[in-house]
């Protein structure tokens, strides 16, 4: 009788994944001890205050956090796998991409934000959480036509204006976006061979075309195979500078030499650089570890999720995580040209940060439906 109850109990028991939840507190945590460490230098020479970047990327933060909350403690994933719920993702993300054209506001020589009261956001960011949803919808709801590469091509086919609208904005992201895409049909379709060429046959692709194409992007292969010559290359040797100087233990969280002006986005995307130098080779190989066991924590959702919908939204995820830390990482040690990815929980930015809390919200509400 007490072997019945037991079964009973254990079968209707809900899981929570507290070690992923664990995971994001730490990496969110240490994020705004850099970001305060690499941006007092700069923020008390420009506003007068070492605080200035620490408040707004708190601010977005705390919105974040409350997010990540209210999702994972009262919304219930499934649903989102509606048509209509479906198609209002697609739509808003083209929308959105398309403002960015009409009244988007220029940074740095780039038009990627809009803005709004006074506040700036990313559309571009929002596009992947929407096109995650969207696509996790068309993939579930199709998986048994999907046999054919035809069918395979047919369901990417729809992703095509919001990754078409992206690359106008901003390369890397819709690389981060072709990714997202690429594995979560990956994970449906049986076509893995004529998918994998496929993905060799668009690197291929893009590596021709960042080596002929006469514009800024053929710059920045310049600057990364000779950075030490190119008049453009000053922040990437600041940056290993950095992560040579740190050694094996580093200089010491806040005794980071080349924040002090050398490297003008410290606290954006080469914040690893400073990670480097101020905790060394070893902080360094320990926060990629932190990232690789959140993946793994995500892959473990995932594979035990309660239907393929919750499945295809935390890979469509954890892609978006991984691949951003892989290219993040690579820019900053010069393994790929320059791009501007930022590092996902650490680097400076509020649409990143407020897009990425909400992920992780949906994907520990899709944890709560796994049954022990």
């Amino acid at each position: 009788m007490a072997n019945r109850i037991k079964e009973k109990y254990m079968a209707n028991k809900r899981y929570f994944d507290y070690p992923m939840l664990f995971l994001v507190i730490f990496l969110i945590c240490f994020g705004m001890v850099m970001i305060f460490s690499t941006s007092s230098y700069k923020s008390t020479v420009t506003y007068g205050n070492p605080y200035h970047w620490l408040i707004r990327q708190g601010v977005a933060v705390a919105l974040g956090a409350i997010l990540m909350f209210l999702i994972c403690k009262f919304f219930d994933y499934r649903l989102l796998k509606n048509k209509l719920v479906a198609n209002i993702c697609y739509g808003s993300s083209i929308a959105m991409l398309m403002l960015v054209l009409v009244v988007g506001a220029a940074k740095k020589g780039a038009v990627r934000w809009i803005t709004i009261g006074g506040f700036q956001f990313q559309p571009s960011e929002f596009a992947k959480i929407l096109l995650v949803i969207y696509l996790a919808y068309r993939l579930s709801e199709n998986a048994h036509r999907i046999r054919t590469f035809k069918n395979t091509i047919a369901v990417m086919v729809p992703c095509i204006p919001i990754v078409g609208l992206v690359v106008t904005q901003n390369l890397s992201t819709a690389l981060v976006l072709c990714a997202m895409i690429g594995v979560m049909v990956f994970v449906v379709s049986p076509k893995t061979k004529e998918l994998i060429g496929m993905a060799g046959g668009a690197v291929g692709v893009l590596v021709v075309y960042l080596a002929t194409a006469n514009s800024y992007r053929n710059e920045r292969l310049q600057i990364w195979l000779h950075p030490e010559s190119h008049e453009k290359g000053f922040q990437t040797i600041q940056a290993l500078y950095a992560i040579g100087s740190g050694g094996i233990f580093g200089k010491g969280l806040g005794q980071s030499m080349q924040k002090m002006g050398f490297i003008p986005e410290s606290h954006n995307d080469m914040i690893f650089s400073i990670i480097c130098e101020e905790l060394g080779l070893f902080g360094a190989v320990c926060l990629i570890l932190v990232f690789v066991a959140l993946i793994w924590r995500m892959l473990l959702i995932a594979m035990n999720a309660e239907d393929l919908f919750g499945a295809l939204i935390v890979i469509g995820f954890l892609t978006h995580i991984g691949v951003q830390v892989f290219i993040n990482i690579a820019v900053v040690t010069n393994t790929i040209p320059p791009t501007g990815i930022p590092l996902p929980f650490i680097s400076y930015g509020g649409s990143s940060i407020l897009v990425i809390m909400a992920e992780m919200g949906i994907t520990l509400s899709i944890s709560k439906r796994i049954r022990l």
